[in-house]
C-alpha cells in the first residue's frame, strides 16, 4: 500500500489513509493505536510514546524519551510484536515520527497495514488520547518529577499498575 507524499522539514514522508473507519473492532490484537504526548518535568518536556490494543484498550508498551524520533516508535512496535504477535493494522496520527520512512517500512515489512488519522482529527485516535488524559491527570499533574529518569520510573510504575487495574478502560 502506498501513502501519499508530502514535504515535512525538507524530507519526504508518507501519509496513509485512516483504515478503522466503520470497522467493528472486537478482537484483541487486530488493531493497535499509537500516539505521543508531551510530559512536563521540572526542567524540560519529554515525550511519552505508547501503543494500545484498540479492542481491549490495554497499554501494550510505552517509552519515555527525550527526543521525538521514528526509532522510538519502531522500538515499541517491535517490543509489542515480540510479546503479543502481529496486528492487522497499526493506527497513528500524522506526527513526523510516524510519517517517517523508517517507521513506515518497519510496519509494512511485517505485513501490517499502516493507518493514519486525519490531520488534527483527534477522534481518529481517541482511545490513546483518553489513556494520555488519564495518565496526566491521575499521575503526572499530581507529582513533580525532577528528572527524566524519575519521570520514566514513575510513569512506568503507574501504567504497569493501572493497566492491571483498569487504566485501559479510561
Amino acid at each position: 500500500m502506498l501513502g501519499t507524499r508530502r514535504r515535512s522539514r525538507g524530507r519526504e514522508h508518507s501519509v496513509y489513509p485512516y483504515l478503522p473507519r466503520n470497522m467493528s473492532i472486537s478482537e484483541a490484537d487486530r488493531v493497535w493505536a499509537m500516539d505521543t504526548t508531551y510530559i512536563p518535568t521540572c526542567h524540560r518536556f519529554v515525550c511519552l510514546i505508547g501503543l494500545i490494543d484498540v479492542a481491549s484498550r490495554r497499554v501494550l508498551t510505552h517509552k519515555l524519551c527525550t527526543t521525538l524520533g521514528a526509532h522510538h516508535a519502531v522500538e515499541i512496535v517491535e517490543q509489542a510484536i515480540a510479546r503479543f504477535g502481529t496486528p492487522e493494522i497499526v493506527n497513528t496520527d500524522q506526527g513526523s515520527q510516524f510519517t517517517a520512512f523508517e517507521f513506515a517500512e518497519a510496519i509494512k515489512k511485517r505485513g501490517i497495514k499502516l493507518s493514519m488519522g486525519g490531520k488534527g482529527a483527534r477522534k481518529d485516535n481517541v482511545f490513546v488520547e483518553r489513556v494520555w488524559r488519564t495518565v496526566k491527570y491521575e499521575r503526572i499533574y499530581k507529582r513533580a518529577n525532577n528528572t527524566v529518569s524519575q519521570a520514566r520510573a514513575d510513569i512506568a510504575q503507574y501504567i504497569d499498575s493501572a493497566t492491571t487495574n483498569g487504566l485501559e478502560r479510561a
